[in-house]
This record gives C-alpha cells, structure tokens and sequence, in this order.
C-alpha cells in the first residue's frame, strides 16, 4: 500500500514537471518596448544649417591709410568705442600740411589781387565812358577814346583772368588737403575698436598689389548683428527671405533667438571634400537679443518652412519608412502593427491626418528585432 501510494506521488510530480517545462519553453517569448504617447501639439517643418554659421556684424571696416608713412598718433586702443569721423591713426605729415598753409595763402593773397585788378578795371571803364560822352562833343579826340576803351577792356580780361587764377588756386588747395587726408584714419561709422596692427611711432605700408597685409584698425558696428549659415543645396530651394527662424548660439546654451531670413545667396559655394551649400543670412527679431553678442560667435539657424497647430502627433522616431507605427495596448499586454497617413514632420514629431488618436502609445524602440505585429507578453518600459 504503501509502495503504491508512493509510485503515484512520484508520477504526478512527474506530470506537473513536464507540464512546467512544456509551459515554459512553448509560451511566447517575453519582449521589451520603449513607449511614447501620442499628443496633440505644434509640429514644425524646418530646415538647419549642416555646418557652424557665424555671427557677423552688419558693417565691420578692416581699415589702412592709403599711404605708408611713420604713426605719429594713435589715439584709439583695443576695445574703444568711436564714433564716426573720429580720428584713429594719424602719420607724420608735417611737409603735407605745410604744402595745405602755403595754398591756403597762396589762395589768400591771388584773392586780394583779384580784388585789386577788379576794382581798376571798374575805374577803367567808367572813364571809358566818360570819354566816349566827351567825344560826343568833341571835347576829346578818338585817339584817346580808343585807348581809354582798350585800358578797360584790358583791366576786364585780367580781372577774369584772375578769377580763373583763384578757381585753380582752390583746386590746389583741395589736392593739398586731399594728400593730407591720405595721412588720416577716420571711423567711417559708429562702433568698437577689434583690432589694431601697429604702435605708435611704428611703419605702416599699403598693401601691394595681390599682397593681403593685416589691417592697421579693424572696427566693428556692434549696434548690428546677424547669422550667415550654410544650408545644403536641396534644402535651400524651400527657403524665402522673411520665413521665421530660430538662432542657437554654444555660447548661450539651449537659450533660443527668434530671427528672420534676410538674404539668400545667389550662387552655390563649391568647396573641396565638403557638401555643396547655399549661405543663408538671418537677422534678429528682437533689438535687445544682441545686447550681449559678440562678432565671431558660432550659431545655428533652423528656418521655419511651415507650421501645424494642435494637430495630432506621433514621435518622429515611431514611424517606420513606409508609414506603420506599432502601437501598445496596455489592456491586452501586446502591441499591433498600424498604417498611418504622415502629414507634416520633423526630426522630433510627425503630424498625424489618421490612424492615431492624442493618448495612445506607440512603440519607439522600433530597430527591436523581435517586435511584430501581435506580440504579446509585452513588458511595458516608460521612455522619458
């Protein structure tokens, strides 16, 4: 009896082992999914710039005097501020400037002889015609008219010839004082002093032809600012000058600047080993955005191309390249294969037309090489 009751304790052990095992290794296997939820929201069709742009003032002088010469002045250093028509670098020019005084009194003293020769020529004539009445009466002869009608007329002549004289006395005056302007360096706007090449009492010499030398002042308008980027060829051709874009600086985090575009460049640059790209220019909307901007700074630009609001979304990274998603239901702990209609989309959201509804949850660990339509036994994982 006892040996009886002890052979069947051991044949349904064996039975709920073997109906353990074949439970085990015949139940579908367990996958793991990243799910996001579906919302309502904006999505936004962009493009953005495929290298580093570059914040540019909107008018920046790298500036030389035109003439070499010793710095007899620098009144200006790194980092001033000026103003137009001030001056900053000044080179010796004293025989220039004494060539600019001695026109100058040449054009002083030709203006007193012209009022000298004037004022005779006058006299000249108003006896020429005193005499002309005399000779009226026969009080004086026609010799003597005739010669006091030539003295006039001669006095006249050279009164004109003088005043041509004092015409070309100002000319010279002017090249004088061009040639000393030459020597002056002059802000041509308001702006900040970036560089200067050169201290006092040093040479400056003007570039030679086909020879790039360093500026002697670079100055910067830092009342201006904008972004120039490159943006690849294809992307390009979307683009208008006054779309909305959004400006990203490294040096101001994930703080974002809302521009607009305001040029597009006529041609394509075609540089060596890198993508063919159109240069983008965008300025900024806000005046108070560059208070703190520096020229040089490295920035993004993404341009607005269209936008959706409070459409139906689904994360851009769910959707597969032919359109289905694989959605979760939590209720019946699998996920199922859906075909949806894309809409607008960009690298974050896709616009949803149908297919979708705002809460469900779509799989966004799609490169899972387990995941298919029907999956069950799905253990959920909450993607952030």
């Amino acid at each position: 009896m006892r040996g009886r009751l002890l052979r069947w304790t051991v044949f349904f052990l064996f039975i709920a082992a073997a109906v353990f095992l074949l439970r085990r290794y015949t139940a579908p296997e367990t996958i793991q999914v990243a799910v996001k939820p579906v919302s309502r929201g904006t999505v936004e069709r962009t493009v953005a710039n495929t290298r580093a742009g570059t914040v540019k003032a909107c008018r920046r002088a790298k500036l030389s005097p035109s003439i070499g010469g010793q710095i007899a002045r620098l009144p200006v250093r790194k980092g001033d501020h000026v103003k137009e028509g001030q001056l900053l670098i000044e080179l010796w020019n004293k025989d220039l400037a004494a060539q600019e005084i001695l026109a100058e009194r040449e054009l002083t003293a030709i203006r007193f002889r012209h009022r000298s020769v004037c004022i005779k020529a006058a006299a000249s004539r108003r006896n020429a015609e005193r005499i002309s009445k005399l000779r009226q009466s026969d009080a004086a002869s026609q010799e003597h008219k005739e010669n006091a009608e030539a003295e006039a007329s001669a006095l006249e002549a050279e009164c004109e010839a003088v005043r041509a004289e004092i015409e070309a006395r100002k000319a010279h005056l002017e090249a004088a004082r061009a040639n000393l302007e030459r020597t002056r360096l002059l802000a041509p706007f308001d702006g900040v002093i970036g560089d200067i090449s050169g201290e006092l009492y040093e040479y400056v010499t003007p570039s030679p032809l086909g020879v790039a030398t360093l500026p002697a002042v670079d100055i910067i308008d830092n009342r201006c600012f904008y972004v120039s980027a490159p943006i690849d060829e294809v992307d390009a051709l979307d683009i208008q000058v006054g779309m909305p874009a959004r400006i990203t600086m490294d040096a101001f985090g994930k703080r974002r600047f809302q521009g607009v575009v305001r040029r597009i460049a006529d041609y394509v640059l075609d540089i060596e080993k890198q993508a063919r790209t159109v240069d983008v220019e965008a300025t900024f909307l806000h005046p108070e955005d560059i208070r703190d901007l520096l020229a040089g700074y490295s920035a993004d630009i993404e341009v607005i191309l269209d936008v959706r609001r409070d459409v139906v979304r689904a994360p851009t990274e769910s959707i597969l390249y032919d359109g289905d998603v694989f959605v979760f239901l939590p209720a019946e702990g699998r996920v199922v294969k859906r075909h949806i209609q894309p809409g607008l989309s960009n690298w974050d959201h896709t616009e949803v037309m149908d297919g979708l509804s705002s809460g469900d949850l779509v799989v966004v660990n799609v490169d899972n090489p387990d995941l298919k339509d029907g999956a069950s036994a799905v253990r959920l994982q909450e993607e952030p």
